[in-house]
């Protein structure tokens, strides 16, 4: 007889409850990532192995989270720790004001990094913002045609407008080319061609790749803080330009250059991201997971899951084994 999904949420809730914590803290690497997922009027908060990819701890709430929410949650995972003689080493988050007031009250000193990923989306959607912010100049600019058949201003005003249409459809087809990391040769005469004239692209362009530069890994923070401090007195320099780039004095792009001291710690929170990613690809498919006790209940089974990885995959290679005749 089949396992009720109810059955196997409540064996898996009970599992998680007992005896996962031991095995995943087992092999501990001492960094986590921390997030919190919104899914309508509830709020997953996870704590993630940020080295093994596995999720150590999860609160379901419904509400969105307060400084206490957070404070009550990162102590449970400070107790359990405490509990085996472990040792918490950094931690990695996104740029929410939730953490860092409640990872000071509860871890003390730690190295807490930003996750860059998320730093360096905020300034790449700056700049494309302001490439089109220079494509709708440019449309404003269009002269009006006058009716009836062209000729002398009229066939002068045609030629400008298509002209300037010409010059946004090569701003819009490039404006990946701003934010890339890296540009071929054929790629950098092509912005050079599409930017004559607008110097002040050029400008946004140099000042993604001085961005780029600061998370070299090859760099201590100490230097990248120097070279932080360099860029933003340019762009204060340019009035046109520092109006649109407001993210680059934000202090989350300080703190996330914390990894270039600490080498072990992870940059990024995609070890907690990867696990939101899969509730939402997941929700597509059970639309069951939408009330609080499906939600918990769904999180457990895929904790579960997760801990029965090695057995499947040593399964399914024995029996591929046995299939090919070696065994």
């Amino acid at each position: 007889m089949a396992i009720s999904e109810g059955c196997r949420k409540k064996k898996a809730e009970d599992y998680i409850s007992a005896a996962y914590l031991d095995e995943v803290l087992a092999d501990f690497s001492g960094y986590m990532a921390a997030d919190e997922l919104y899914d309508g009027p509830f709020c997953v908060l996870s704590i993630v192995d940020n080295r093994n990819f596995r999720r150590l701890l999860y609160e379901v709430l419904d509400h969105y989270p307060a400084h206490d929410d957070i404070v009550r949650f990162f102590r449970r995972f400070h107790e359990a720790l405490q509990a085996r003689g472990l040792t918490l080493r950094g931690i990695t988050t996104d740029a929410s004001n939730l953490y860092p007031a409640a990872i000071a009250e509860v871890f003390g000193n730690i190295p807490h990094q930003i996750c860059k990923f998320h730093v360096i989306a905020d300034i790449t959607k700056s700049i494309l913002k302001a490439v089109a912010t220079v494509r709708r100049e440019l449309k404003a600019k269009m002269p009006k045609l006058p009716r009836g058949r062209r000729h002398g201003v009229g066939t002068k005003l045609a030629r400008i407008k298509k002209r300037l249409h010409s010059r946004i459809a090569e701003l819009f087809e490039g404006r990946h080319l701003f934010v890339m990391r890296h540009c071929t040769p054929a790629q950098k005469r092509t912005l050079t061609r599409i930017t004559r004239g607008l110097p002040h692209l050029r400008t946004l362009r140099e000042i993604m790749t001085e961005v780029y530069r600061l998370f070299d890994r090859r760099c201590h923070t100490d230097t990248a803080l120097q070279k932080l401090a360099v860029l933003r007195r340019r762009v204060r320099r340019f009035k046109k330009v520092g109006c649109t780039l407001q993210k680059l004095f934000s202090p989350s792009l300080e703190k996330a250059l914390t990894f270039l001291t600490s080498q072990p710690l992870p940059a990024t929170s995609d070890a907690v991201e990867r696990g939101n990613r899969r509730h939402r690809k997941m929700q597509k498919s059970v639309y069951s997971v939408r009330s609080y006790h499906n939600v918990t209940g769904r999180i457990a089974l895929d904790m579960q899951r997760d801990a029965q990885a090695i057995g499947r995959i040593q399964t399914t290679e024995m029996l591929h084994c046995a299939r090919a005749g070696f065994i």
